[in-house]
C-alpha cells in the first residue's frame, strides 16, 4: 500500500463548545463539524437536522417543459421509451421514471444499452430499435447532454427526445424538447452535485405536480442507493435522500433492495451508507458488468417477492464471479507493472489481453491506491485498448488524457476519473506522452486527511455515538479519522485466521488496543518497541449485550517522519528509475552510505516495507539505491519481502552493480 501525506486538522476547540451548547449537541461531535467547516449555529443544525432538506425541482432549467411536454405525451397515449445507462445510478433512474410512468397509465418501455455492445448512452442502432416498436419519444436518464447526433437522427425518424442529465454539457446543447441538467451553465438551480436519479426524481416531482417529500417516501431507498452509487457528496440534499433512504430500508424497503439484501446476508436494521456501497451498489453495477443490466431494473420495479429473489439469485452470483475476474485481473496487473517497473512511473499505464471491461475501473482504483499514482488500466482487443482510469486530487487525470488527444480514438472524463480508447501501435506512445505531461507538473502526492488528534486516555464509547450522530458518510462528509501520535507498540496477535491483525499500543501509561485488518503478520513492518503514529477511526463493539469502544486502524507511520523529506526522496528515486530528469548528485550513494545500510540489513533481516518509515540518515533515495546495489552484487537478498544481508570478507566492487554504475555515469556526466 502506498504512503499517504497526512494533513491534520486543528479545529477552533472554543467555538465548537460554544456551537454544542448552542445547539445542543455532544462537543465532539461539534468539534468535529467544526474542523469540517461549520463555523454556524444554522449550518450545525441542518448538518444534524431528520427533517428533510430538498431543492425546489422548478429550479432545474426545461424541467416544467420536459414535465409538460411527457404529460401530453401520456394524455394522447404517444409510446415513451425511458432510456437509461447500465450503472446503479442509471438503472435507478431508469427504474424509477419507469415505474412512476407505469403508475400514470402510459404507454412505457424501458431500454438500457448493453455495457459491451453498445457502450454508454443513445446510439443510432437503439434509436433504429426504438422506431421499429413505434416509440414517439425518448427520455433520457442519467445521459443524453452529449448525444446531439443521436438526438438529431431520432428526430429524423419522427421521435421527439426529452434529456434529463447530470454529467457536464458540451458547447452545444442537442436539439431536444427539453434539456435538464443542473450543470447547464443557464441554469440557476443552487445545488449541482446531484445523480442521474435524483434529476429524474425531481423530474418526476413535477410531473405529478407535488412537493419533492412527499415523492420521497416512494422512492428515498432507491434514491439513496443511486447517490451512494454514483458517489455524490453527502451534503445539502444528497444527505436528507440518504438519510431518509436508510431510514426506509430498515421499515419498507423496495422488493428488488430488500432481496439483495436477502441475498447479501445484511441485516436491514444495522444498515448504513457503507453496507448499501459495499452491498447493494456492486450487486446492481454487477448485473451490467457481467450481463444485461436490464436484470437490475427488472429486480427494481418488481413487485412480487419471490420473483425477486429468483432475479436477485443470478445477480449476487454475477457479483461473486465480478469479485474473481477483478482479483485475477488486479493480481496479473501488478506482476505486469511490478515486472516492467511501472510502479515508478508518474503515471501507470498497463494493458491486458481481453480483460474484462466491466471491471477495469475497479482494478485502476486498486493499482492507483497500491502505489499512489495516477493509473490506467486498458483492455486490448481487435487492435484498440479501451480502459478506464483513476486519480486523486492534486492530480486532474481528464487534463493530462487531453494532452494526448492527438494519438486517441476516444476519451472523456474528469479529474479524478476518465475512460480512454487507444490503437494497441500507439499504446507505448501514449504511455510515454502521458508520462511526459505528467513529469512537468507538481509531484501529485495522496493524501489522507484526519480530523484533528486524539488522546486514547480519552478515548470512549460516548465518542463514538457522538460520531454516529454525523452519519450518513460518504463522499463530501467522510467517516472521521483521528491521530493518535507518539504510542508505543507493545505487541502483535494475529486475529481471524492470521488476516488481521490487533496491536496492543501504550501512550503515557495508557493501554488500548486498535484493529489492522487486511494486513497479516509477514506483511506488517513494525515491531514491538517501535514509536508510530495511528490514523484511526472510532466504533462502537457489542458483545453479549456490553457497548465497548472499538479501534480501528487505516494506517500508520513512524513517529517523527519527515513526511516532505520522504516524498520528496520517493520522487527522485522514481524519477531516476523511470529516466526523468532528476537531481542525480543529490541521490547518489557514496560507498560510506551503501556500507551503513548493508551494515544495517546484516545486523538483522528487515522487512522491505519498513524502509518507507524508518530513517536511514541517508535518505529514501539514497537507501533504496543502495538496497538495490547491494541486492545485484548478491550481498542482499529479497525473500518474501524480508531483506537478508550475507556476510563476505571479499571486497566488492560497487561498479559492478549496474544500478550503481548507472547513476555514477550520470552524476559524472559519463553517458
Amino acid at each position: 500500500m502506498s504512503v499517504k501525506k497526512w494533513i491534520v486538522g486543528n479545529p477552533d476547540r472554543e467555538k465548537a463548545k460554544l456551537l454544542a451548547e448552542e445547539c445542543d449537541i455532544d462537543p465532539f461531535a461539534a468539534l468535529i463539524a467544526v474542523g469540517r467547516g461549520i463555523d454556524n449555529e444554522g449550518e450545525l443544525e441542518l448538518l444534524m437536522s431528520d427533517e428533510p432538506i430538498l431543492c425546489d425541482p422548478l429550479e432545474l432549467i426545461d424541467i416544467k417543459e420536459a414535465a409538460d411536454y411527457i404529460n401530453n405525451a401520456i394524455e394522447k397515449n404517444v409510446k415513451i421509451a425511458v432510456f437509461g445507462d447500465y450503472d446503479c445510478d442509471g438503472v435507478v433512474a431508469t427504474s424509477l421514471l419507469y415505474d412512476y410512468l407505469v403508475g400514470r397509465g402510459a404507454d412505457v418501455m424501458a431500454y438500457i444499452p448493453d455495457r459491451l455492445d453498445e457502450g454508454y448512452g443513445m446510439n443510432c442502432g437503439a434509436v433504429d430499435k426504438l422506431s421499429a416498436q413505434g416509440v414517439g419519444l425518448i427520455v433520457t436518464v442519467d445521459n443524453g447532454i452529449s448525444c446531439a447526433d443521436e438526438i438529431a437522427y431520432a428526430d429524423s425518424l419522427g421521435i421527439k427526445t426529452v434529456v434529463t442529465d447530470h454529467h457536464l454539457p458540451p458547447e452545444q446543447l442537442p436539439k431536444a424538447v427539453a434539456v435538464v441538467d443542473p450543470h447547464r451553465i443557464d441554469c440557476p438551480s443552487t445545488f449541482k452535485e446531484i445523480c442521474g436519479a435524483e434529476v429524474a426524481f425531481k423530474l418526476v416531482c413535477v410531473l405529478d405536480d407535488k412537493e419533492p417529500e412527499q415523492m420521497l417516501e416512494r422512492y428515498a431507498d432507491i434514491l439513496a442507493v443511486a447517490t451512494i452509487g454514483d458517489v455524490m457528496p453527502l451534503t445539502n440534499e444528497n444527505r436528507s435522500i440518504v438519510k431518509e433512504g436508510i431510514a426506509k430500508i430498515k421499515t419498507a424497503p423496495n422488493i428488488g433492495i430488500a432481496s439483495i439484501l436477502n441475498m447479501a446476508g445484511i441485516d436491514r436494521n444495522n444498515i448504513d451508507a457503507g453496507k448499501i456501497s459495499f452491498g447493494i451498489v456492486p450487486r446492481i453495477n454487477a448485473a451490467g458488468r457481467m450481463g444485461s443490466a436490464k436484470r437490475a431494473f427488472e429486480l427494481l420495479t418488481s413487485n412480487n417477492a419471490i420473483n425477486a429473489l429468483k432475479l436477485a439469485g443470478p445477480i449476487d452470483d454475477d457479483n461473486v464471479r465480478r469479485q474473481q475476474i477483478e482479483k485475477d485481473i488486479f493480481k496479473n496487473a501488478v506482476k505486469m507493472i511490478e515486472s516492467a517497473g511501472l510502479q515508478h512511473n508518474r503515471v501507470i499505464v498497463v494493458c491486458g489481453k481481453d480483460w474484462h471491461f466491466g471491471v477495469l475501473g475497479i482494478v485502476a482504483s486498486r493499482i492507483c491506491e497500491r502505489y499512489g499514482k495516477p493509473t490506467l488500466i486498458l483492455s486490448s482487443e481487435g487492435g484498440i485498448s479501451h480502459g478506464s482510469g483513476r486519480s486523486f486530487s492534486g492530480f486532474n487525470l481528464y487534463d493530462a488524457i487531453n494532452s494526448c488527444s492527438d494519438i486517441l480514438l476516444k476519451y472523456g472524463g474528469h479529474e479524478l476519473a476518465a475512460g480512454v480508447s487507444v490503437s494497441d501501435d500507439m499504446l507505448d506512445t501514449f504511455r510515454q506522452r502521458i508520462n511526459k505531461y505528467a513529469a512537468m507538473q507538481a509531484s501529485a502526492i495522496p493524501t489522507l486527511n484526519i480530523d484533528f488528534r486524539i488522546n486514547p486516555a480519552g478515548m470512549s464509547v460516548d465518542m463514538a455515538y457522538a460520531i454516529k450522530s454525523l452519519e450518513p458518510f460518504g463522499m463530501g462528509n467522510p467517516i472521521p479519522v483521528f491521530g493518535i501520535f507518539g504510542v508505543t507498540l507493545e505487541k502483535i496477535t494475529a486475529i481471524g485466521g492470521g488476516k488481521h491483525l490487533k496491536l496492543l499500543c501504550r501512550k503515557n501509561g495508557n493501554a488500548f488496543q486498535a484493529l489492522l485488518f487486511g494486513v497479516t503478520t509477514e506483511q506488517f513492518c513494525f515491531v514491538a518497541g517501535d514509536t508510530i503514529d495511528l490514523a484511526v477511526t472510532l466504533d462502537i463493539n457489542i458483545y453479549q449485550g456490553q457497548h465497548n469502544i472499538s479501534v480501528q486502524i487505516k494506517t500508520i507511520k513512524m513517529s517523527d517522519t519527515d513526511q516532505e523529506l520522504y516524498f520528496k526522496g520517493k520522487q527522485q528515486y522514481d524519477d531516476f528509475i523511470s529516466d526523468y530528469n532528476t537531481d542525480f548528485a543529490e541521490i547518489f550513494p557514496d560507498r560510506a552510505d551503501v556500507g551503513s545500510i548493508y551494515k544495517m540489513i546484516t545486523s538483522s533481516p528487515i522487512n522491505v516495507e519498513r524502509l518507507k518509515y524508518i530513517d536511514t540518515k541517508i535518505g529514501y533515495a539514497k537507501t533504496q539505491i543502495a538496497v538495490e546495489t547491494l541486492c545485484e552484487l548478491g550481498l542482499v537478498s529479497l525473500n518474501n519481502g524480508v531483506l537478508i544481508g550475507h556476510t563476505t570478507t571479499q571486497k566488492n566492487d560497487l561498479m559492478n552493480s549496474k544500478i550503481y554504475k548507472k547513476l555514477y555515469e550520470r552524476v559524472n556526466g559519463c553517458e
